[in-house]
């Protein structure tokens, strides 16, 4: 997706040739005409899947899932807590995951009556890297038996393998920016 590719060339901000900070238009502040263009993207890339339910991890996949419920006949979107209040009911799927930007596991939950044996789910997210939200998502998805449409990811870094690990579990992965490596500051697309 040449858009994407160009907003990160010209807006995003390496650190330490390992992170690269997109807070001022994917995680932080919003770029809604890019995530419009985003939905359509995978609404392309998915077209010939049923989507009943989009599915995300908090924080930073729910304002993309929600743009992109658009273009799949706006349906629900659920996102996986990594924070459960006292108002959420104990009977819910988990999972285990690592956060490689923050350097922290989190124990992801979503509650049990939003995922049916009925629901075709497409999970959508920001980022992959290691893999671990993707495989996490994945792994508390089976655990309601949902049938997995596939796995949308805005910005993908092949350096750190996580589409293996994905594709490893049968799942169709599509991803906008595909990143090879970074050098010298550099972001080198796929």
């Amino acid at each position: 997706m040449q858009l994407l590719k160009d907003k990160i060339r010209n807006d995003a901000k390496i650190i330490e040739n390992r992170i690269i900070k997109v807070d001022n238009f994917l995680n932080h502040q919003l770029d809604i005409s890019l995530f419009n263009e985003i939905g359509k993207e995978f609404k392309h890339r998915f077209a010939n899947k049923e989507v009943t339910k989009i599915v995300t991890i908090e924080t930073s996949g729910i304002a993309i899932a929600s743009i992109v419920a658009q273009y799949f006949n706006f349906v629900p979107v659920v996102f996986a807590k990594k924070h459960a209040g006292i108002n959420m009911t104990q009977d819910v799927y988990e999972a285990k995951i690592y956060s490689y930007t923050k350097e922290q596991e989190y124990t992801i939950k979503i509650s049990k009556e939003f995922l049916t044996s009925n629901d075709k789910v497409l999970i959508i997210d920001d980022f992959l890297a290691s893999g671990s939200a993707l495989i996490g998502l994945i792994n508390l998805l089976s655990q309601s038996d949902v049938e997995i449409a596939g796995a949308g990811v805005v910005i993908e870094k092949t350096f750190q393998e996580g589409r293996q690990r994905v594709l490893e579990k049968g799942i169709q992965l599509e991803s906008l920016a595909i990143i090879d490596s970074i050098e010298n500051g550099q972001v080198i697309f796929k």
